[in-house]
């Protein structure tokens, strides 16, 4: 993934979703391939938006507990260039893929996982919520995850909106943000508005950082 700071919008089922964020500054999508989530996108139908896309924008595959042929045979079918955990997987599992890799934890899991996964790995803050994963739009707690940030290269997700973004990024210094309800009308239904202004605010605050 690239060097610059992360700002994506997951939870991409359209292209007109996907069209607009690029047009307004999104560095990286997210395409959810777990059945159980609401924002669920079929590897067919994520293939014909990811081939839509400029070269250096990052398709991120967001997989719960999926075993490392099933992770490989979606990649080789979409062309997804990054793989987003939030599942129960290892660190070994993780290194079989391949791919970079972004693992979500929660604030509370950060200081374990930060001893447990190899150093180089990006950590996803996210709340925590053991049947949903994510896409909850519950907030972090920021100082916490300030204090993961200092340590370990982190995307911040968890609750972020067009209007607390920027107050965020200054407070927790995060390498990237990741939004997915705080932009929809509905699951996997992306408010353009709200995109708009949500990476307005980002790249400002990246920027003024």
């Amino acid at each position: 993934m690239t060097s610059d700071p992360i700002i994506k919008i997951c939870g991409i089922t359209r292209l007109s979703d996907a069209l607009h964020a690029i047009e307004h500054g999104a560095g990286a999508l997210g395409f959810v391939f777990w059945a159980q989530s609401p924002r669920y996108i079929a590897p067919e139908r994520a293939a014909e938006i990811i081939a839509s896309l400029p070269p250096d924008v990052d398709a991120v595959g967001v997989f719960v507990n999926e075993s490392v042929d099933g992770i490989r045979a979606i990649v080789a079918k979409t062309g997804i260039s990054a793989i987003q955990l939030h599942g129960d997987e290892t660190p070994d599992y993780a290194s079989a893929l391949g791919w970079p890799v972004l693992r979500a934890v929660s604030v509370h899991q950060a200081e374990q996982a930060a001893q447990a996964w190899p150093a180089g790995t990006t950590f996803l803050m996210d709340a925590a919520d053991p049947v949903r994963r994510g896409g909850t739009g519950t907030t972090v707690d920021w100082q916490q995850a300030a204090a993961a940030a200092r340590g370990r290269r982190v995307v911040l997700a968890g609750g972020l909106t067009p209007d607390n973004v920027a107050a965020a990024i200054d407070t927790v210094r995060p390498f990237g943000v990741d939004v997915s309800s705080g932009v929809e009308d509905a699951p996997g239904v992306k408010n353009q508005d709200k995109v708009a202004r949500f990476l307005a605010s980002a790249r400002s605050a990246f920027d003024t950082r």
